[in-house]
Order: C-alpha cells, then sequence, then structure tokens
C-alpha cells in the first residue's frame, strides 16, 4: 500500500488550539461521531506525540496543515503554521490563510503568507466576518494574483461553508475556474453536500480537484458518486484527507484503504496526485 498524503489536517500544537476544533471538544466531537467514530486520543489530550504515533500507524508520512483566519471558526497564526512545518522537517506543508473586509487587507496577507514561504492558500469566505460567496468580486484581485504565482488555492465552499446552505452552491465555485482557469482549485470537503453537481463541474473544468475528507464516509450520501468518480475520470485530481481532528487518522486510512479500489488508482489517491499538485519528491518506494 502507498505511503499517505493527509490533504486536510490540523494538528495540536500552536494556536491551532486556540480554534474552534480544540476549544470546543463537544462541537468538534459531536462531528466526528455523527460520522461514525470516537475522537481521536491526540486530540482530546491536544498531544503530539500521540499525533505523530497515529499518523505513523495510519500510513500518513506528509500532512497538509491547513491554517484558519476566520471570525466565526477561529483563527490560527500563518507564523505558527509555518512554525510548524520548521519544527517538523518533511512532515508538513504549511497552508496560510486570511481573512480581510478590503482587497489592499488581503493582498498584503496573501504577500505577508508568501513572504513566510507558503505556496498554499486557504480560504474560507463564507465564514468571515463579513461572509463572502467565492466569487464575490472582492475576491477576484486575490485569485489574479494566486493564478499568476501558481499558488494552489484550497476554496471551503462544502460542509459548514457559511451561515447558510447557499454557501456551499456549486455555481459559485464553478465560476471562479471558468474565471481563472489556470488556477489550481481544491474543493475542500468536498463540496459535499452537492456531490453530483460538483462532479460535473469537475468534469468540465480540468483545474478543480476534489478533497472530500471527512464527507467521503458511510454515514454519508454520496460515498457512491464520490467513488465513481474516483475510479473513473477523476482519478489523477482526486485528494485523500482526513479533516483531523474531525476524523481520527488510524481509522478512517483503515476503512478508506479498504474500500473497492484498484490498487494504482489508490495510490494515487493516497500518495500521488497530491505529491504532483504540491511539486513533491516522491517518497521512496512509490
Amino acid at each position: 500500500m502507498s505511503d499517505i498524503i493527509d490533504f486536510r489536517t490540523r494538528p495540536p500544537a500552536l494556536s491551532f488550539l486556540d480554534a474552534r476544533i480544540y476549544t470546543r471538544p463537544d462541537i468538534r466531537n459531536r462531528f466526528t461521531k455523527q460520522i461514525g467514530y470516537e475522537p481521536a486520543p491526540s486530540a482530546e489530550q491536544k498531544s503530539m506525540d500521540l499525533y505523530f504515533q497515529e499518523a505513523n500507524a495510519a500510513g500518513i508520512v506528509y500532512g497538509v496543515c491547513v491554517g484558519r483566519n476566520t471570525t466565526l471558526l477561529g483563527a490560527v497564526s500563518n507564523a505558527d503554521v509555518a512554525a510548524i512545518a520548521k519544527d517538523y522537517p518533511n512532515r508538513f506543508c504549511p497552508v496560510g490563510s486570511i481573512e480581510s473586509p478590503t482587497i489592499r487587507g488581503m493582498l498584503q496577507q496573501y504577500q505577508e503568507i508568501r513572504d513566510l514561504g507558503m505556496t498554499v492558500l486557504n480560504l474560507e469566505p463564507g465564514v468571515w466576518a463579513q461572509p463572502l460567496y467565492a466569487d464575490d468580486r472582492l475576491l477576484y484581485p486575490l485569485y489574479e494574483r494566486c493564478e499568476a504565482d501558481g499558488t494552489v488555492l484550497l476554496l471551503m465552499t462544502g460542509g459548514n461553508a457559511g451561515p447558510d446552505i447557499s454557501y456551499t452552491d456549486p455555481q459559485h465555485i464553478d465560476r471562479v475556474l471558468a474565471d481563472f482557469p489556470a488556477l489550481q482549485v481544491v474543493a475542500t470537503h468536498g463540496n459535499w453536500p452537492h456531490v453530483q453537481e460538483i462532479i460535473h463541474i469537475a468534469f468540465r473544468r480540468p483545474n478543480l480537484w476534489l478533497s472530500p475528507d471527512m464527507y467521503l464516509n458511510e454515514a454519508l450520501p454520496g460515498l457512491d458518486e464520490y467513488l465513481a468518480a474516483a475510479k473513473g475520470f477523476l482519478q489523477d485530481r482526486f485528494l485523500f484527507g482526513t479533516a483531523y481532528p474531525m476524523a481520527p487518522m488510524v481509522e478512517y486510512c483503515q476503512w478508506f484503504t479498504g474500500l473497492p479500489i484498484a490498487a494504482p488508482i489508490m495510490d494515487k489517491i493516497l500518495y500521488q496526485n497530491a505529491a504532483r499538485l504540491l511539486q513533491l519528491q516522491p517518497a521512496t518506494g512509490n
């Protein structure tokens, strides 16, 4: 079995511990139990030692450490995200995040992220103080910079993406993909619950990557549709993620690797696709 790149993880370190995923374990654990798992011991104990024990047991060799800067869900210092990647060499890809009500503020924060050496940006505009849809024109100068710089963009347009379900409407991300065809966009949470619609968009927009993470689950609708796309036309743009600490690494990886997916395609989903998108060197033995 391939080594695994976890495309969405938030380890229990530094200011991640100030975000709601750690300050409100009652809310986090409700989601975890709704998708059929018990909370990870590392999350409950806020232990990096346990985190790496669980990651190693799961076969996860690299994690995309997704920062968050939102008024509604909490904030993580971009400097802290960069520091985690520096403190644990070759274990994390640091992903910066921004929130600003102005174009100038967005671009300034974006440049700060680039100055920290980050080449991946996470945007969650639906949970900003002033929620925005993904295709709000206020965001377009930022998208232009990302496209020009080759920055990979993670867009949270699924799951708990805004104050109401309209923020998960896939028409918004579709417009961004059309207007910025060279921008590589990852739909985090797989744009769930609009599974068939986002798969259709991925069929027509070659710059869209899907990472359903915790929403690819037997407890939730959409599993069969995601798997059909992953085994078919989308096998080169489908990404594996746990959304840790929302899903425990060991149990989720055990379940996922037991799915009826041919080994060459499974290797793409677990490692090769993410490595190509992030321009990583192949792992030994892959």
